[in-house]
């Protein structure tokens, strides 16, 4: 059972690791005891945070921007070059967009579908090779995509192109649980509900006690309550499922 829930020496990347729920997944791994590399757009942010979680564990830096192809499938040279193998590919990346219908730009679906949606497709297909060497029976390699609880039901704010996103993600999450399992390699989402961060950061000024008084369990998400369901995932515990969609949101969307 003391190796259960463990992810030591495992390797891990993390997407949009320097903030918010991908900040939350990466200390978490850290602390658990994977080798963690985080990207995101900001090289020197990305590298201060590395630095900072490197005080827990193994913590290194690969600064990308995801929302292009290139961008992606040279995040995936870049970790290929330093890692033969990769055990976990958290697929956290995102961008949100707000606006009233009638004024709602293209571009506001531009720069979400791309970040949100087809990263998540060609960062995860560009890094097969290194998920299908870390495999082993018994123990898949694991993907987890980062959705949202917007992706399961109607959200609160005019964020057509986030919502649309998120329900995007978890359908994909189940295709490519399909399409990837005959390699050993499990693909899974969480779909978080409020968390302390900077995309939530607004909305929880704006609404934070409304959104407390709607959950069951009467307040926001904490850290702990993000790295423990990847951890989870990441771990033997969690080695049996796959092509699910996990909300961590105290019951918000599975009660009401």
């Amino acid at each position: 059972m003391k190796d259960l829930f463990s992810v030591a020496a495992k390797t891990a990347l993390v997407t949009g690791g320097s903030r918010g729920i991908g900040l939350m997944i990466a200390r978490g791994l850290v602390e658990a005891g994977a080798r963690v590399y985080i990207s995101s757009r900001k090289a020197d942010v990305c590298e201060r945070v590395a630095a900072e979680l490197s005080e827990f564990g193994e913590c290194f830096a690969l600064p990308a921007d995801c929302s292009t192809e290139q961008g992606c499938n040279g995040l995936a040279a870049e970790l290929a070059g330093r890692e033969k193998e990769l055990n976990i590919l958290v697929n956290n990346a995102g961008a949100n967009w707000g606006a009233p219908m009638e004024d709602f730009p293209d571009s506001g679906w531009d720069k979400v579908l791309a970040l949100n949606v087809k990263a998540v497709f060609q960062l995860t297909r560009a890094l097969v090779p290194q998920l299908e060497a870390a495999a082993r029976k018994g123990d898949p390699a694991r993907v987890i995509n980062t959705g949202s609880i917007d992706g399961l039901k109607p959200p609160m704010l005019d964020t057509f192109s986030y919502s649309a996103s998120k329900a995007a993600v978890h359908h994909l999450t189940r295709v490519l649980a399909k399409k990837l399992a005959a390699k050993n390699i499990t693909v899974n989402a969480i779909a978080p509900g409020p968390f302390e961060s900077k995309m939530m950061e607004v909305t929880l000024e704006s609404f934070g006690e409304a959104i407390i008084a709607s959950c069951p369990m009467g307040r926001i998400g904490e850290p702990e309550d993000m790295a423990g369901v990847a951890i989870y995932l990441a771990s033997r515990a969690g080695a049996y499922v796959t092509g699910v969609v996990i909300p961590v949101d105290g019951g918000i969307s599975t009660t009401t």
